[in-house]
């Protein structure tokens, strides 16, 4: 089931996000979130979009995902964003990720960007990763 292996990816992931003692330090505490609380203090990273595409062979059941994470910072300048960016792509390009009921094939970076919003007064970063997944054995 597609919903059940984009669950399992995002589990993995915030526990390899939360695991990373760089990244813990750089957001000054595990600030990883699905969606921020009211009022949390910046920096912080939050999970987006996940796009879901079938990625079934001829023989085994797969997805490939496009999951999309927000690095929001209030600092002065890029360098945070782009820091915690680092720290982020560190922690999960091409990192093993156990996954409770799928395989992880693949997880890599394809995208990033950073840039100050002027609505509401705050750098936001973006990494978007592909990933392949298939059912467990």
């Amino acid at each position: 089931m597609m919903t059940a292996a984009t669950a399992d990816l995002q589990k993995a992931i915030f526990a390899a996000l939360l695991a990373d003692s760089g990244l813990v330090a750089a957001l000054g505490g595990g600030k990883v979130f699905d969606h921020a609380p009211a009022g949390v203090a910046f920096p912080y990273v939050t999970l987006g979009r996940a796009s879901v595409y079938d990625w079934s062979t001829a023989t085994e059941p797969g997805t490939e995902q496009l999951l999309t994470l927000h690095v929001w910072s209030k600092a002065r300048g890029k360098k945070e964003a782009l820091d915690i960016m680092e720290c982020v792509r560190l922690a999960l390009d091409g990192a093993p990720l156990d996954l409770d009921g799928h395989q992880l094939i693949d997880l890599r970076l394809v995208y990033s960007d950073a840039r100050y919003d002027d609505d509401i007064d705050v750098y936001h970063g973006q990494l978007r990763f592909r990933a392949v997944t298939e059912d467990a054995a």
